[in-house]
């Protein structure tokens, strides 16, 4: 239980103050929503159905769930959500206009821990190629912006002068050595990016 102790959903609300809910265990479900007793009530974004997503503890995971509730869809990543989904850290759920960002800092530090003794490479294991993709992929989150999103590819390639085909060869390299090559295609890069950081490969001098 104590492993999801750090999780949380935070948003921005229509002022533009950042707020953050707190997840726990013994909270089974959390409504997220335009009605006033959603548990996440997002009132003033029109496109939010009243009832728009769940977010629920399963085992020993936190899933989303629309079901079919929102007029709108829910979307994971920039992939529209069908039924139920595990979340895992770093993962941004899209409900009308709004952004809502999952962080699960327990169970992140435990995967890095084990990651950092395993699969994650030294900078000496990058190519000079390799670490400017890295940075590039990384560069939205300058200075800790954590409703950003990695770079694609398109702009990875403008900034470093390759071509896109060059960036998505790069990546798949990347994967691998740091392990994440087996999640979901719209997981890695977000993967890529947190484990770069949060191990200090990349730090926000470097963007």
């Amino acid at each position: 239980m104590t492993a999801f102790v750090g999780s949380s959903l935070r948003f921005t609300d229509n002022t533009g103050q950042a707020q953050e809910i707190m997840l726990t265990p013994e909270r089974e479900r959390v409504t997220i929503g335009r009605s006033p007793q959603a548990d996440l009530a997002l009132s003033w974004d029109a496109e939010v159905s009243r009832l728009h997503a769940a977010i629920e503890y399963l085992g020993t995971q936190w899933t989303i769930v629309d079901d079919g509730l929102s007029r709108n869809g829910t979307f994971v990543n920039g992939d529209r959500l069908v039924g139920r989904r595990r979340l895992i850290a770093g993962d941004r759920i899209r409900v009308g206009t709004s952004i809502v960002s999952f962080h699960d800092f327990g169970a992140t530090t435990d995967a890095i821990t084990r990651t950092s003794t395993s699969t994650t490479p030294s900078m000496r294991s990058l190519t000079d190629t390799q670490r400017a993709v890295l940075i590039a992929l990384c560069r939205p989150y300058k200075h800790g912006a954590g409703f950003a999103t990695p770079a694609a590819n398109q702009q990875i390639a403008d900034e470093l002068f390759l071509s896109v085909d060059a960036v998505k060869t790069h990546l798949r390299t990347l994967f691998a050595k740091f392990g994440v090559e087996d999640l979901p295609q719209n997981q890695k890069r977000v993967r890529l990016a947190g484990l770069a950081m949060q191990t200090g490969l990349i730090s926000d001098r470097d963007l």
